[in-house]
Order: structure tokens, then sequence, then C-alpha cells
């Protein structure tokens, strides 16, 4: 089985998100079912269909989500020593050579990307591009807006 390379961040997420769905969301349904069902003809129960639509969800994300903590290889960035370079969890500060403008990114998991708050996936052509680089290299990386060039002026593990 392949590893899952997850934050420790991430993956506090994926658990408190499980415990949410097992503790909360799951008896939750049960009971929208019960009541549903107690309506009587479940062949025109539109509140029977959607409870049992949300049941199938529930029970779908909590097996996704098992199976990803029961794969993920846990990284902790603020015990990496990877001598300033670019790897899984650190945390880089770039500069757009083409415009001029500044960057500050946290290679994270696939399920951990948010743009919004600076953190991208491992399996982005940015991410991708900026593995095994340091503080100071030029690095070209391949977008779908086309070619950029990008100076990396920090990497920190935090």
């Amino acid at each position: 089985m392949t590893t899952i390379p997850v934050t420790v961040v991430g993956a506090e997420r994926l658990k408190d998100e499980l415990h949410r769905l097992k503790h909360i969301e799951r008896p939750a349904v049960v009971i929208a079912i019960s009541e549903a069902r107690a309506q009587g003809d479940l062949s025109e129960n539109a509140e029977y269909d959607a409870a049992k639509e949300k049941q199938a969800f529930i029970e779908g994300r909590i097996q996704e989500i098992e199976g990803k903590l029961s794969a993920a290889q846990i990284i902790d960035p603020a015990l990496i020593d990877a001598d300033g370079k670019v790897v899984f969890g650190a945390t880089v500060e770039l500069e757009d050579l083409n415009t001029g403008n500044k960057m500050i990114y946290q290679i994270v998991g696939d399920d951990e990307a948010d743009i919004e708050v600076n953190k991208i996936s491992i399996s982005s052509p940015i991410a991708r591009a900026l593995i095994r680089k340091e503080a100071g290299d030029v690095v070209k990386i391949s977008t779908p807006g086309g070619e950029r060039e990008v100076e990396i002026f920090a990497v920190q593990y935090i």
C-alpha cells in the first residue's frame, strides 16, 4: 500500500472530521431515517430517500478518511532537517521574476491544499518544480498559464 504524506495539522483535521461523522452526523441520519420510516409509505417518501442518500455519503466519507489515515505518513515540518532544501511540509518564500510578486507557500498533502491560505499540494506543478531546490535557486515552473521563473528566497520548516 502506498503511503500518503500528511502534515500533523492535516492529520488532525482528518481525525476531527472522522470523529464528527461517526459521533454526530451518523447518529443524526439514523434518527432522520427512522422518523421518515414512521411516516409510512417509503416509495414516495422524499425525506426517507434524502436521509438514505446522506447516510450513503457519510458512510463513504468515513471509509475514505479511515483509508487515508491508515495509509498516512504523518510529517511534522518542525522536525525536518533537510539542509535548507524544499521538501514536503516546508514553507517557501518566492518571488515571481516575471511579475515581481512575492509569495509564501507551504507544501502539503493533496487533501490539505488550500490556495487561499497559501498551502499548495505536493502534486501541483509549482511544488513539483520546487522540491529539492534551496534558497537562491531560480526555478522554471510550467503552469497552465505558461512558463514562469521564480527565485527562492527562504525555506523554513515550521
